[in-house]
């Protein structure tokens, strides 16, 4: 038990001791140079407005929240069906691939304006941005999973009489499981991108307009607050599904503990 405990906290140590330090670099810097608060507040005042509005706060984020996980349960949803579609049919795969190389080459972010004119700015726009910016990353990474199975294993399932469909089942997609995860820790860091984005260009709730309206009347220390609240989601979310990443791939290797 002491073991497991002190084997934890050499994991969480380093970070805690980043997060130590950029708090200080950030109150040094405000001290040395006198900024006036409407430019950059000190971590402690922001700290007092984040416990002060903590009850706007949480409104505010917990619409945030839902547009992040609906729109990255959405956009997953989508990006592994896209992925086995263009595994199972070459036909497909010829005409969908090049459209969805050519989409990349546009800006999601020059996408909001238009999702806001169609959608309206409720809560659908924002879902929907957020599950387009991740839907590439986990379609670009389940097809290469499901792609780079071993040949020498689907020439096995092929000589034992295995169907299509058994050799996806047992062989591809167990193949993908890796890459599939990280497909899911790329988008859990930029599905929050997604929401605020969705919100900075129109909306009446969530962390992104709050920031807005808090610039609008300089309150820089609000601004500032939300900006942490996001902060906290976007960095508990990715451990969220790292976490369950491991927990579900307990055979895929750990580079963590390889570089340690």
């Amino acid at each position: 038990m002491m073991l497991r405990l002190m084997h934890r906290w050499s994991l969480f140590a380093p970070a805690l001791l980043g997060i130590t330090l950029l708090v200080v670099g950030w109150q040094l810097l405000v001290m040395l140079f006198d900024l006036p608060r409407y430019i950059l507040p000190g971590p402690e005042r922001v700290a007092m407005t984040l416990w002060a509005n903590r009850v706007l706060l949480l409104h505010h984020g917990m619409i945030t929240l839902v547009e992040i996980m609906v729109g990255f349960c959405l956009g997953v949803l989508l990006g592994v069906m896209t992925a086995l579609a263009l595994i199972i049919m070459p036909t497909l795969r010829r005409t969908l691939l090049p459209l969805l190389l050519i989409t990349q080459a546009i800006p999601v972010f020059a996408l909001a304006p238009i999702l806001m004119l169609w959608f309206g700015y409720g809560m659908l726009s924002k879902i929907i941005m957020a599950m387009l910016i991740i839907y590439f990353p986990v379609t670009s990474n389940s097809y290469d999973g499901l792609r780079q199975t071993p040949q020498e294993w689907l020439d096995l399932s092929t000589t034992m009489g295995a169907t299509s469909l058994r050799r996806l089942w047992y062989i591809r997609i167990p193949a993908a499981l890796p890459s599939f995860a990280s497909g899911l820790r790329m988008a859990a860091t930029a599905a929050p991108i997604g929401a605020v984005i969705g919100e900075w260009v129109g909306s009446s709730a969530g962390l992104g307009y709050l920031m807005l309206q808090a610039n609008g009347r300089m309150q820089t220390d609000l601004m500032f607050a939300a900006l942490v609240v996001l902060v906290i989601f976007a960095v508990a979310f990715y451990f969220l599904v790292d976490g369950l990443c491991r927990r579900l791939l307990p055979w895929q290797p750990d580079r963590r503990h390889n570089d340690d």
